[in-house]
């Protein structure tokens, strides 16, 4: 039997036109957060199925997470927290980097980010990147500097490993958090390795990609399940809700309504989530 119920989707968000939606969460008064990385912008849609612009415009965001003083921190061309009230902060920008794709949350607060070293949807050649951590007080750290195309980021139970997949390798690399080298925790399956959420008995899932499902791969990294998905691109997903067992999964067009694009999808998980600290950076 799978560990997620029947997968049904986001009516409001189903219903409006996207592209490639991104970085879903689940806010704490239920609103549900999602970008859309080529159309640009950040939105939210209410639990009464108001949808909302956060930030228009803006292109990249691969990845979301809260911040500790309230808004979002939003990856693209910098690393941005954009406060409640829509003001903006820069958290971080290197001229020689292209851009962060996927972002995470650590120990005490840090700010995982997988940062590109080329731009993969444009043809370039391939360059290693790298996962940083950046500490409250700003410290920039590298965990990984082997990582080609840094995408979903999670943490374990003990905050002891960071879980980076990486898309261009199809797989998930284990990397400690304290520093040292990188292993493989899980390949693909199929498709390849996008968005990712840790559960709280330490399993990894993650969205396949052009695999269109989601997988589940045990602390062990054994292949626990695969659940399929109504779309043909499954970009990310995550744990949400009161109980952490609500499920959201992003995708970058869907089965249902064919023209409309990407869509979130949801569902509901006997294992709950990890709940993902805030970022104080």
């Amino acid at each position: 039997m799978s560990l997620l119920s029947d997968v049904e989707p986001v009516e409001p968000v189903l219903r409006r036109k996207h592209t490639l939606l991104e970085g879903p969460r689940t806010g704490s008064e239920g609103e549900l957060v999602y970008s859309d990385v080529i159309a640009g912008g950040l939105f939210s849609c209410s639990p009464d199925g108001e949808i909302r612009t956060l930030l228009a415009g803006r292109r990249g965001i691969g990845g979301v997470v809260a911040h500790a003083d309230g808004g979002w921190v939003i990856s693209g061309r910098s690393l941005v927290h954009l406060a409640v009230d829509g003001s903006q902060r820069e958290l971080l920008r290197d001229a020689a980097v292209p851009g962060y794709n996927d972002i995470g949350s650590g120990p005490e607060g840090a700010l995982l980010a997988g940062e590109l070293r080329y731009r993969p949807m444009s043809g370039e050649e391939p360059r290693e990147g790298r996962l940083l951590a950046i500490s409250p007080s700003g410290e920039v750290r590298a965990l990984c500097e082997e990582v080609r195309w840094p995408n979903g980021i999670g943490v374990s139970p003990d905050g002891a490993t960071v879980y980076v997949s990486d898309y261009a390798r199809r797989c998930v690399l284990a990397v400690p958090f304290a520093g040292g080298a990188a292993e493989v925790l899980a390949t693909s399956p199929r498709g390849s390795a996008d968005g990712l959420a840790v559960d709280a008995d330490g399993g990894v899932w993650f969205a396949l990609g052009e695999g269109g499902g989601v997988a589940r791969f045990d602390a062990a990294g054994e292949l626990d399940e695969i659940v399929e998905m109504p779309a043909a691109f499954v970009s990310s997903i995550s744990f949400g809700g009161p109980d952490m067992r609500d499920v959201l999964v992003s995708t970058a067009d869907n089965a249902l309504e064919p023209d409309l694009g990407g869509t979130l999808l949801r569902a509901r998980s006997e294992v709950p989530g990890l709940a993902l600290a805030p970022v104080a950076v």
